[in-house]
């Protein structure tokens, strides 16, 4: 039976996890094993970085298991990680990405990948933990890839129209979550009076045909599916809100601070990844098809994401607020317990 829900205090996010083209399906978090995990990084485990005084410096970097995290392997595949003097391994983390802070706790892994909501619920929980570098937000440069399906004869026309109905999710107390609740808010309704259940990513389409549910939220693959099987797209997804952050990658306040140059190499590597991977789809296309399940025919006709370092502090901020206003944030952490120093901000308009 799908789980429902209308306010969830202490579920995570994802949004990378396991989902298919965007970063969503890294959606709920386990507050308890992040908080189990926190106390390692005050013993230091894992906080210096393994490199030997005549080789390079060694980084292990978690990715999704979906997608977002193609500059990685350009960066690797560029030469800009050996360019740089770094001997960096790529993993495939946890299904649900915010689950990969446990190992960046311990020191398993130096970096790892998640979305906006999967870091701020651990900052909201006090983790030691920084972001680094943006990979991904959402901008109205490309086409939707997510957003709101339902049946073509709905009378549901807008999110407001959501009101005391109930919506299909992949997951419960997220980043899917919240733009639905922060769209229906924006168009003047209240977002408290929607039902959310959380559903097999798979079981979304079926949902919303078949009027299990009155409209789902779905992404990727999942989402083009959707449309192609009748159902009607509302809104701009994550698009309706700018600027929002889709991936980044993470790391230790204490490993950021003792590897200050070292970690600064590694983002720069990154930003020339980014830059790359803007310019040149085929060889992002190229990595999706040998990294991720998707279908190769998917690939070949879907846009690319657009891929961005900067990280809006403006719209992190109205996320932070608005996620603790929907009880989806235990508290709203500040900014210098979001940001390492050296990550590249921005704000709105700037």
């Amino acid at each position: 039976m799908p789980k429902s829900t209308r306010r969830i205090r202490s579920t995570g996010s994802t949004p990378s996890g396991g989902r298919e083209r965007n970063p969503f399906g890294r959606l709920a978090v386990s507050v308890v094993t992040l908080v189990v995990a926190a106390p390692l990084a005050a013993c230091g485990s894992g906080d210096a970085t393994s490199a030997g005084s005549d080789g390079p410096a060694k980084i292990t970097v978690l990715r999704s298991n979906g997608a977002l995290f193609e500059p990685l392997y350009i960066a690797e595949q560029q030469g800009y990680f050996e360019d740089a003097g770094l001997d960096v391994t790529i993993k495939a983390g946890a299904q649900d990405t915010s689950q990969n802070a446990p190992s960046v706790l311990n020191g398993e892994a130096q970096f790892a990948m998640t979305d906006s909501s999967g870091f701020l619920k651990g900052a909201a929980k006090n983790m030691p933990i920084r972001i680094a570098t943006g990979l991904v937000s959402a901008t109205t440069k490309t086409d939707p890839t997510d957003g709101l399906l339902v049946k073509k004869s709905s009378s549901i026309k807008g999110f407001a129209d959501l009101e005391g109905r109930t919506v299909g999710l992949s997951a419960l107390g997220g980043t899917i979550q919240f733009i639905v609740e922060y769209l229906v808010e924006k168009e003047g309704g209240d977002p408290s009076k929607v039902k959310f259940v959380s559903l097999p990513t798979t079981s979304l389409t079926d949902a919303a045909t078949t009027g299990k549910t009155d409209a789902v939220y779905s992404f990727g693959a999942f989402f083009a599916a959707g449309k192609q099987a009748g159902l009607r797209s509302i809104g701009n997804g994550m698009n309706d809100l700018p600027g929002i952050t889709q991936g980044v990658l993470f790391a230790t306040q204490k490993y950021l601070s003792s590897n200050s140059a070292t970690a600064k190499k590694f983002t720069d590597a990154v930003a020339k990844a980014i830059t790359y991977a803007n310019a040149h789809p085929d060889a992002v296309k190229a990595i999706d098809k040998k990294y991720t399940q998707l279908p190769a025919d998917y690939i070949e006709k879907s846009q690319i994401a657009y891929y961005d370092k900067n990280i809006d502090t403006t719209v992190m901020r109205t996320v932070i607020t608005k996620m603790h206003g929907y009880d989806l944030l235990s508290s709203a952490p500040k900014d210098d317990a979001i940001y390492w120093d050296k990550a590249p901000t921005v704000t709105a308009g700037s």
